[in-house]
């Protein structure tokens, strides 16, 4: 009998670049783009460790680039192997088509639908969903190179800008934060010109950042074992600079030269056991109304109230990330290798 494969897709950076290159993005542009995808770069050399701990489990890894996982997976028994998805994207990046493509060929898949693979890359049509979910999200607007589709409400403490479709932290500047919309139009005429995408245009909330980490090893895991960490990264919030000194080759660069800094993981649960109580009930509540499963985080602000504001959500967390490798261990008591491999096997198993 074959031996059951963990099939693990993702987009290189280098294939992204060469695509917007082609595409007319300025190299500067392209760049910043591309290194959201660094996740992958930073899995690459865990490869072989990760393959050793699924063989120790009887089960055979393979990463695949996503250019080649249509002829993969064609090859491929549905019976015997499994698809997780590193890297998503429906836009600038491609990742999202992988669960699709697997459902097309009858393929399981570890991790949430398809459908929200694409809903969680669009910022502003995912907070509508959530909003209507009746979840506490900030009333958004969308403004595309300075014209509203439609304008925010009232925000006495001002406005945060982001890029729609390239997350909370890709383009993002130290002013993303402004006091009118007339600033928040121009920030949206710098992405328009930079990026070719609009903005979301959120009333500033205040607090401190909360990153929710989930991997549900064994299969019947709740939002018990979410791991509910402040992120303080000595600022009011992350900009583009802040991500890049942490991941893909800069933040290889800054390994190696004693200057990498990680952000410090403070358990919610610690100082505020009333909002780590509600995050959980409104992880919990998306699992069961969107079908979040498996693999997935949550980003928040808290405030000192216990006040909870929910920022965005993923299905492909940064597995390789300083926060989802603490998860593992603190939760599970597992380096990343091994929770990916039992992840896996349990699923075999079942």
């Amino acid at each position: 009998m074959a031996r059951p494969e963990l099939i693990l897709a993702y987009e290189p950076v280098a294939a992204c670049e060469s695509r917007l290159l082609a595409e007319g993005y300025s190299a500067a542009a392209t760049a910043e783009i591309a290194s959201y995808l660094a996740q992958s770069t930073d899995l690459a050399p865990e490869f072989d460790a990760i393959a050793d701990a699924c063989g120790r489990r009887g089960i055979r890894f393979v990463p695949v680039e996503l250019d080649a996982a249509r002829s993969v997976l064609a090859a491929r028994n549905p019976g015997h192997c499994l698809v997780w998805t590193l890297t998503d994207g429906i836009a600038y990046f491609r990742g999202s088509a992988i669960p699709a493509l697997a459902r097309l060929g009858g393929h399981p898949v570890l991790g949430s639908d398809d459908a929200v693979f694409a809903l969680c890359q669009d910022k502003f049509r995912s907070g509508a969903v959530l909003g209507a979910l009746g979840m506490p999200v900030p009333n958004a607007g969308l403004c595309r190179d300075g014209a509203w589709i439609p304008a925010p409400p009232p925000a006495p403490l001002g406005y945060f800008v982001k890029p729609n479709r390239l997350g909370a932290k890709i383009g993002i500047w130290p002013d993303s934060r402004c006091q009118d919309l007339a600033e928040a139009e121009a920030l949206s005429r710098r992405v328009f010109a930079a990026y070719r995408d609009d903005v979301v245009v959120q009333p500033y909330v205040p607090g401190r950042d909360v990153r929710a980490s989930f991997l549900a090893v064994d299969p019947l895991a709740d939002v018990e074992r979410l791991g509910i960490f402040f992120v303080d990264s000595g600022g009011d919030f992350q900009t583009m600079a802040d991500s890049l000194a942490l991941y893909g080759d800069t933040g290889a660069a800054a390994r190696a030269s004693n200057t990498y800094a990680e952000p410090e993981l403070i358990p919610v649960a610690r100082s505020q056991p009333v909002a780590d109580r509600r995050i959980r009930e409104i992880a919990s509540q998306l699992m069961r109304g969107l079908g979040l499963r498996d693999v997935f985080s949550m980003d928040f602000r808290v405030e000192a109230d216990d006040t909870v504001h929910l920022i965005e959500f993923e299905v492909c967390p940064g597995l390789p990330c300083f926060d989802f490798r603490g998860y593992c261990l603190r939760e599970w008591g597992l380096g990343l290798a091994d929770a990916m491999a039992e992840t896996a096997a349990c699923r075999f198993a079942c």
